[in-house]
């Protein structure tokens, strides 16, 4: 289950209402009532209790939505770039051990991470919001 927080305006989870999830942007966080508000892709915003998000996987079609360029390394590794901000996969597809870069900020993450913790980490790194 997720922490409200980890929550942040700007960051991409999934909303679950009557057993379907959709996918939407945090636009507010109540800290007092433990609730997120959210707007879908049917630009409906709606406040939701925090049983019912879910984070999204970080993959790369998620890192295309965001506007990440993918580069095809001669080693078989992979580098998606935004602006001066890198993610470096040493092998394809490989999520659960990679390195992030902006300037002279490297991080190496070795566990899988969520959209909602790459927004939040690139946002300390960069002092701007990732999103779609």
């Amino acid at each position: 289950m997720l922490k409200l927080n980890e929550m942040k305006v700007g960051d991409i989870v999934m909303a679950e209402y009557d057993g379907q999830l959709h996918e939407g942007e945090i636009t507010d966080v109540d800290k007092i009532d433990m609730k997120v508000q959210i707007k879908t892709s049917e630009d409906q915003e709606f406040w939701y209790d925090m049983q019912h998000i879910q984070p999204i996987s970080l993959d790369e079609g998620q890192l295309f939505k965001l506007g990440f360029q993918k580069q095809v390394l001669p080693d078989g590794g992979i580098k998606y770039l935004k602006d001066a901000f890198r993610i470096l996969l040493h092998k394809a597809e490989d999520f659960s051990n990679f390195e992030i870069w902006y300037r002279e900020d490297q991080r190496h993450i070795g566990a899988p991470i969520y959209v909602h913790d790459l927004q939040n980490k690139y946002m300390a790194m960069t002092k701007v919001v990732l999103a779609k």
